[in-house]
């Protein structure tokens, strides 16, 4: 085990405020197609991207939550207590026409703030690309240090998801190029910063230090806003935050390569059983009565128009694993049980002799559909996520080529074909991507270089299982923009809550992460010390 900062990469080794702000609505609650081409991605929450190919090619997700299956969330570590709110937000921050104004929804508890005079905290979590309840009930490392910091915590969410949707309701908003020609992650970013100042403003709180968390594209944010808004926030947690899937900054078949290793590390046999089902699929697909063969496979509850979609379904199932292969029980996409992957390997591997490959691999994937045995059939349109949103942002900005490699890949290769991906952007939406813009506005290459100038107190946290830490920053850049990486974590896993079963490595991450922040915080009390000393006060 070892742990340092600094210079050197850090490594884990082990294989009621109620406030102003234009508020309405006060309510104490508890946290209880391009079909076959486009799938959802961060995190990403992450996000996700649009992969083509000159075939049908799939592409992987980052978490998004069901709305469905919310209120599962009933433990004790998840009960966490906060007040709904809404502020009245800008439409459009970079011009000064007249346009309509919208509710940004955003939860907030105050159980543990030390208050405006004792410099007290704000920890806000920069809201994903879906419903804020989900994001703050998976984020219980906040909830859990929020005593140790005498911190006020919020959650603001990501406009045009959730509740917060501009023009009224989630149909206007989505109506055509003009309505969603406010959806990018520059308007996201001056929200958060606008409605934190504004609610500082109101609680006479100017003075308290901000301190930004996000796991997948929060965590995107998080770090973007610490560069950008680096007067409003003292530091950022950017938690498995692919900030670098872009342009040709890392290679486009690192996702797919790094889901496959970590298949093929827990068994080679699975790794090709599964690698070598893609062939088998069509195969049988071309059959008479082929996709209806399939169809009763894999239980699905309607017969297949394609063995495109049930390669998609695979596909979206393997790389969700990839993502959450924690080393503990979680019901963070699915009821899963830890080393979720291990466990599909041996359904796959431990199946009997007579067992077709489609049968080894049904018995697999089961594992991520169908844990708990209580689903009869399943529904391939069946899509709780809110996919929309992030099919305009992905045609527009958020442009993260992938592809899948011959050698190192068990998935169909293919290569990013960006005149297709293009095409289907101007078909669906009419707008023309700009895959450059991303890295024009919020930087990445070079990004050593770049952030040695001016960026300061960034922690880029990654687990090694994760197939979006092959898209993410995994060494020290200065003293102050830290990597802290664990090989076997997986997907924002230091944001979730804690458990019995944490690792060791898992709680020795964490400490450091406290023990960053609680520097920032010191230093910045320090600084307003030397500046105003009558603030001076126990801490």
């Amino acid at each position: 085990m070892m742990i340092s900062f600094g210079a050197v990469r850090f490594k884990l080794t082990s294989v009621g405020v109620t406030g102003g702000c234009n508020l309405v609505e006060v309510k104490p609650r508890k946290l209880g197609e391009m079909a076959s081409d486009l799938r959802l991605v961060l995190i990403i929450s992450f996000v996700s991207v649009l992969v083509f190919s000159t075939s049908s090619s799939s592409l992987p997700r980052f978490p998004r939550q069901n709305r469905a299956r919310i209120q599962l969330f009933g433990g004790d570590r998840n009960s966490y207590q906060y007040q709904t709110k809404y502020f009245s937000q800008q439409l459009d921050h970079f011009s000064f026409a007249d346009l309509p104004k919208f509710s940004q929804r955003y939860l907030i508890n105050s159980d543990h703030w030390s208050g405006a005079s004792e410099l007290g905290p704000i920890f806000l979590y920069c809201g994903n690309e879906g419903d804020i309840e989900w994001f703050a009930t998976n984020s219980g490392f906040i909830w859990e240090i929020a005593p140790k910091f005498g911190a006020l915590l919020v959650f603001p969410e990501h406009r045009y998801y959730g509740e917060s949707m501009p023009y009224g309701s989630r149909d206007e908003a989505y109506k055509n190029a003009t309505t969603l020609s406010y959806l990018t992650t520059e308007q996201a970013l001056a929200d958060f910063a606008v409605f934190v100042t504004d609610l500082k403003r109101n609680l006479s709180a100017e003075a308290s230090p901000v301190v930004l968390f996000g796991g997948s594209y929060g965590g995107m944010l998080a770090a973007w806003m610490r560069l950008k808004y680096p007067h409003i926030a003292i530091g950022a947690l950017a938690s498995s935050a692919p900030i670098l899937q872009f342009e040709d900054i890392v290679p486009p078949q690192t996702f797919y390569d790094i889901v496959s290793n970590d298949f093929k590390r827990e068994s080679s046999s699975c790794f090709n059983t599964i690698k070598n089902s893609w062939d088998a699929i069509i195969a049988e697909g071309q059959k008479e009565n082929g996709l209806q063969q399939l169809s009763k496979t894999f239980h699905f509850c309607r017969a297949l128009n394609s063995t495109d979609d049930l390669s998609d379904w695979l596909d979206s199932a393997y790389s969700y694993l990839a993502m959450v292969d924690y080393p503990y029980p979680a019901d963070f996409m699915m009821p899963l049980p830890g080393h979720p992957i291990k466990e599909v390997c041996r359904k796959i591997d431990g199946a009997s002799s007579d067992a077709s490959i489609l049968e080894r691999i049904y018995a697999g994937v089961s594992v991520y559909y169908n844990y708990t045995g209580k689903v009869g059939c399943f529904e391939l349109d069946d899509d709780p996520h809110g996919l929309d949103g992030w099919n305009w942002q992905a045609c527009t900005e958020m442009v993260m080529p992938m592809s899948s490699s011959q050698e190192n890949s068990m998935f169909t290769a293919y290569d990013f074909n960006y005149s297709s991906y293009k095409e289907y952007c101007w078909n669906t939406f009419g707008v023309i991507p700009r895959p450059r813009w991303v890295t024009t506005e919020l930087g990445g290459h070079d990004i050593e270089t770049a952030l040695k100038s001016f960026g300061s107190n960034i922690i880029f946290s990654n687990g090694l299982l994760d197939p979006w830490s092959g898209g993410s920053v995994l060494k020290n850049l200065s003293s102050t923009i830290v990597a802290l990486v664990t090989e076997e974590g997986g997907h924002h896993l230091d944001l979730r809550p804690s458990t019995p079963e944490d690792p060791k490595w898992l709680v020795e991450q964490r400490e450091a992460e406290i023990g960053l922040i609680q520097g920032w915080i010191r230093t910045y009390r320090l600084e307003k010390e030397a500046q105003f000393p009558l603030l001076k006060r126990s801490w």
